[in-house]
């Protein structure tokens, strides 16, 4: 694999139709709206307590900082209680477990965005909690380092787990 971001280049186009399903499944919720916004952070709480449960212990990833509490403390301060979140495997390897927190490391740098689009009286920890400076860099090289080392297969692992993820975030939007 050629470049420091080739994995990462690789997962997105191999996982751009399942994120693209998961992107219109949640651009369908009001951000603007308490009830609209609401419902979108309930929906996030279907899916990322799930991945983040699956990632604790998982080795070889570099760090993580987990977002489930954020999103508690959002909803509870809109007078939701978190959901029970979906079911979902552990990740059976380190292929896995990349294709996993590549999802949801990606998520993070959408939130920022969003964030823009909640109004400042509502909680906003959640979508707030962008990358701290140099760790989407240091997650990307280290996907990169993994996928060079494991191969071709070893990215088939990945994206297909990957594909996991962004199938349960679909499935937490639109549960029916």
């Amino acid at each position: 694999m050629a470049g420091p971001s080739s994995a990462h280049v690789a997962l997105r186009a191999a996982t751009a139709r399942r994120h693209e399903e998961v992107d219109s499944r949640f651009g369908g919720f009001d951000l603007s709206d308490r009830a609209g916004y609401a419902a979108f952070l309930t929906a996030h709480a279907r899916a990322l307590p799930a991945v983040e449960r699956a990632l604790e212990g998982a080795s070889g990833l570099p760090a993580l900082r987990p977002r489930t509490d954020l999103l508690r403390q959002d909803l509870a301060a809109l007078g939701e209680a978190l959901p029970q979140p979906l079911g979902l495997p552990l990740p059976a390897d380190q292929a896995e477990a990349f294709g996993y927190a590549y999802v949801i490391e990606g998520s993070r740098l959408g939130g920022a965005m969003l964030a823009r689009s909640v109004p400042e009286s509502l909680p906003r920890a959640y979508l707030s909690a962008a990358h701290l400076a140099g760790e989407w860099r240091a997650f990307s090289t280290a996907l990169d380092s993994a996928a060079q080392a494991g191969g071709g297969a070893w990215l088939d692992r990945a994206t297909a787990a990957a594909d996991r993820v962004f199938a349960l975030y679909a499935h937490a939007a639109n549960p029916t």
